[in-house]
């Protein structure tokens, strides 16, 4: 576990002026386990973990903040209850609505829509963990790095594949 709290010390993706007490250190095991304790244990530049009942009007704001970017920029102008939970969104001159059945189509739509915002910060989705999702906005510029590394398995991996494509594009 060391070795991986090291390795995300050296590529400046632990929060900065958080020293991990050893106790804070997840027990040895899979990589991709041990970065998911990371994140719920608030380690994690741009980790968040988000209870399971939260809904995704409810995350959007702090998403978005986490996101960075033109992301601030996003606003949201109706919240509309049913079958699948509508939320009506602003972005610039765009108002459109988004229909977000859970917190990973939410975060779809967030990939999908900064995708070319190179400041904007890419979602993944690296899984639940202590009844709660652990989401991790890492910049852009990283992902070519996390994409080898043995400890980055996030749910969404197809999505974060376009946005790796996008991002060599904008070079």
């Amino acid at each position: 576990m060391a070795a991986l709290l090291e390795r995300l010390g050296r590529d400046g993706l632990l929060k900065r002026g958080v020293t991990p007490e050893p106790e804070s250190a997840p027990r040895p095991g899979p990589p991709h386990l041990e970065l998911l304790t990371l994140c719920e244990r608030g380690l994690l530049d741009g980790g968040l973990s988000v209870a399971l009942g939260v809904r995704p009007d409810e995350l959007i704001g702090p998403l978005c903040q986490a996101i960075g970017g033109s992301a601030t920029r996003l606003r949201v102008v109706d919240v509309r209850d049913g079958p699948v939970l509508e939320l009506r969104i602003r972005y610039g001159e765009v108002e459109e609505p988004w229909e977000v059945e859970d917190l990973l189509a939410l975060v779809h739509n967030l990939n999908d829509l900064f995708a070319g915002d190179p400041k904007a910060r890419a979602v993944a989705v690296l899984g639940e963990w202590e009844d709660a999702l652990q989401l991790w906005c890492v910049h852009k510029r990283d992902l070519p790095k996390l994409w080898r590394a043995d400890y980055f398995a996030p749910r969404n991996r197809q999505e974060l594949a376009r946005l790796l494509a996008v991002a060599g594009q904008g070079r």
